[in-house]
């Protein structure tokens, strides 16, 4: 195949390539074809985009390159004869409904066996042609500013994403994605909350599937030249598309986000309250309430907008003494609660960097305040450890024990009842605000 001949920038990670990739010195085995034609908007990172493709081919050694850079060398490339000469495509920020010669055919040569990868705007292209959007995975919305994000890795064991660590920063333009279904697909970075407001929910980064014999690999990450050009998007491009291609093991089945407790947790006696798939076990307090709460990415959600009102969920079940173990995330300026027996609210509250209050983030509401301020900025993820036994209760904050064995012996507000000496049920308030929550799981004490 013919290389660029553009110049291209030094590669940050050159030395480790080889090591990565098992690379041999003989020639490439793989034929990749690289699109950047565009039909709708054109980004400024395109011509570094190439040169990045290029030098990683070049250092790889698993896999060479050719470019189709405009209309002309779209059709000469990519019609049904010269597709027989390539592995697969990357289509590295593409935009539009691109004039491929025959699009159907296209898609059946990928479910044969090749590899399709795509970056950024990849997903900005053929809106109106279902079956590429099927193909790909999910579709681009919209977006906000650029932002400076924590993205979680839900695949550390994939060869996109085994140099990330469980999370990592990053600064780009986050997409804002529709039509993604996570039981077709298999993630492998996402975030919990919301790129610009911090609102909780699933927003998928990048994932990959499996496409016929084929196999799909995206990400989202890419509209700046610096990620372009920066060592963690390199490794993760090219961990893609050597899994793409059949050069690397990785995991391409849908995950499975049934929640379990650890081995640890269930020989101590605790068990799940939220399964991570579906609100089985949970009610709406009020049955002609507003269906705020719904299941996204083994997170249970409530979502109330600008203005709106949610709705309290409640479990089926009732508990007298107990030890209960959840994990919350809130946006900014949020309130919620979480009540044990249905009665005593810890609160759930955005007050990181204030003084502890009567109704701040971990008080027993109208009760006790924290002993210490433990909370954590808006849009992470907070841990918390209750113990109720008879009257008193002992709460952990992210780490520190906020209260030690507190009376309550009557409700602290909303509450389900006023039986205070009779076992109840858990409720999340939902009436307030936007919270997520995980990882709920209860263990009964005598």
């Amino acid at each position: 195949m013919n290389k660029s001949s553009l110049t291209r920038p030094v590669v940050g990670f050159i030395v480790a390539i080889a090591c990565l990739a098992g690379a041999s010195i003989e020639a490439a085995s793989k034929n990749l074809l690289v699109v950047t034609v565009t039909k709708g908007f054109r980004h400024s990172s395109i011509p570094t985009a190439e040169s990045v493709l290029g030098t990683l081919a070049d250092h790889s050694k698993e896999f060479d390159v050719d470019y189709a850079r405009n209309d002309e060398e779209l059709s000469e490339k990519m019609n049904p004869e010269a597709l027989k000469h390539y592995d697969g495509v990357i289509f590295a920020n593409t935009t539009g409904d691109l004039p491929i010669p025959n699009r159907e055919y296209f898609l059946e040569w990928l479910q044969s066996g090749k590899a399709f990868i795509g970056m950024h705007s990849a997903s900005d292209t053929f809106h109106g042609f279902p079956k590429f959007v099927g193909m790909i995975g999910g579709e681009f919305q919209t977006h906000g500013a650029q932002a400076t994000v924590i993205a979680r890795v839900e695949d550390g064991h994939h060869p996109a994403c085994q140099h990330y660590g469980e999370n990592f920063k990053v600064h780009d333009e986050i997409y804002i994605l529709k039509n993604f279904h996570r039981d077709r697909v298999h993630g492998l970075l996402s975030q919990d909350s919301h790129p610009n407001t911090t609102a909780p929910g699933d927003y998928p980064i990048a994932w990959c599937s499996e496409y016929g014999k084929g196999k799909v690999f995206y990400t989202s990450l890419g509209h700046r030249e610096d990620i372009w050009t920066s060592d963690h998007y390199q490794k993760h491009i090219l961990g893609g598309i050597h899994w793409a291609l059949g050069l690397a093991k990785g995991d391409g089945k849908p995950i499975n986000n049934r929640y379990e407790v650890s081995a640890e947790e269930r020989a101590a006696g605790f068990k799940p309250l939220f399964n991570g798939i579906n609100l089985d076990g949970w009610k709406l307090r009020q049955k002609d309430g507003a269906k705020s709460w719904n299941v996204q990415n083994g997170m249970m959600v409530n979502t109330v907008g600008k203005g709106e009102h949610g709705t309290d969920i409640v479990t089926n079940d009732k508990f007298w003494n107990f030890t209960v173990r959840y994990e919350y995330l809130i946006p900014k300026g949020s309130n919620s609660g979480f009540y044990l027996r249905g009665r005593h609210e810890i609160q759930i509250f955005d007050d990181y960097g204030k003084k502890p209050a009567m109704g701040g983030n971990g008080a027993i509401y109208s009760v006790k305040p924290v002993s210490l301020q433990a909370s954590r900025r808006a849009g992470e993820w907070q841990e918390v450890e209750a113990t109720i036994k008879g009257n008193r209760i002992s709460v952990t904050l992210n780490g520190v024990q906020v209260h030690e064995n507190v009376e309550v012996n009557r409700a602290t507000g909303s509450e389900l009842d006023a039986n205070v000496d009779q076992p109840g049920s858990l409720f999340v308030q939902g009436d307030h605000g936007a919270v997520a929550l995980r990882n709920i799981r209860i263990k009964v004490l005598d």
